[in-house]
């Protein structure tokens, strides 16, 4: 039977890329779909008020990114954190991308703000500091797609640092077999990536866009990272993360 995974969708995309690249949900799904673990989605636009139904059921949540702070006070932030509490205390397992990985680290203990180290933006490289069983295949560094000028800069109690750079320290973590987040964006592919620097050149700062940009002829590994989160929730169930 294949993984059931709900995707809470904390953004919309910008009016510009909706045509070619649909929601965050919908690139979601595309990438796992690249990967070998068989899985189904459903997603929830939770910033817009949608939520699971209490009878549903899900093997994983997986919390997106979003343009939003995941400190911001919005009451659709207050509820999300209300709802995926509920979740970690129920012993359901979680994924956070980007803004997930952010407010599920202040959600259990950590700390997440405004990086001094400015806008990350284009391809980021980092350096694995620890490699679990179910992270297979197996990479001494990892590169991926980014776009954040947030980040954890305390671990939650218990967290286990996965992957880390000079420019973000704690780029993803795990805490036990229930909580696996990533700063940067496994979904992104080079062409969305060159469309958000290009629509936030300005803000961004000439710098940071021209590095961004120069960075887009390498490549990344979202699959690969899109095949660990499948494999870190199928952990336990027979034949799935074999």
């Amino acid at each position: 039977m294949p993984l059931q995974i709900c995707i809470l969708e904390t953004d919309v995309l910008r009016p510009e890329l909706v045509d070619q690249y649909d929601s965050y949900g919908r690139m979601f799904e595309q990438l796992f779909a690249r990967q070998p673990i068989a899985a189904e989605f459903k997603v929830y636009n939770v910033m817009e008020g949608y939520y699971p139904s209490d009878s549903e059921r899900y093997d994983a949540y997986l919390v997106t990114g979003s343009k939003a702070d995941s400190f911001g006070s919005d009451a659709w932030i207050q509820t999300l954190k209300t709802y995926l509490l509920e979740r970690y205390r129920c012993g359901e397992k979680l994924l956070g991308v980007c803004f997930g990985h952010q407010i599920l680290a202040l959600l259990l203990g950590g700390k997440a703000e405004r990086a001094v180290q400015g806008w990350g933006v284009g391809i980021h490289q980092y350096h694995m500091a620890n490699k679990p069983g179910w992270m297979s295949p197996d990479l001494e560094d990892l590169t991926l797609l980014i776009s954040h000028q947030d980040q954890v800069t305390q671990l939650p109690e218990n967290a286990t640092l996965l992957a880390s750079s000079e420019f973000c320290p704690i780029a993803s973590y795990c805490i036990g077999d229930q909580v696996l987040c990533f700063q940067g964006h496994p979904e992104f592919v080079h062409d969305y990536s060159r469309a958000l620097l290009d629509l936030r050149q300005q803000h961004i700062g000439e710098a940071a866009y021209t590095k961004g940009v120069n960075s887009l002829q390498h490549d990344h590994q979202g699959h690969t990272v899109a095949e660990w989160m499948m494999r870190f929730v199928a952990q336990g169930r027979a034949g799935l993360a074999e």
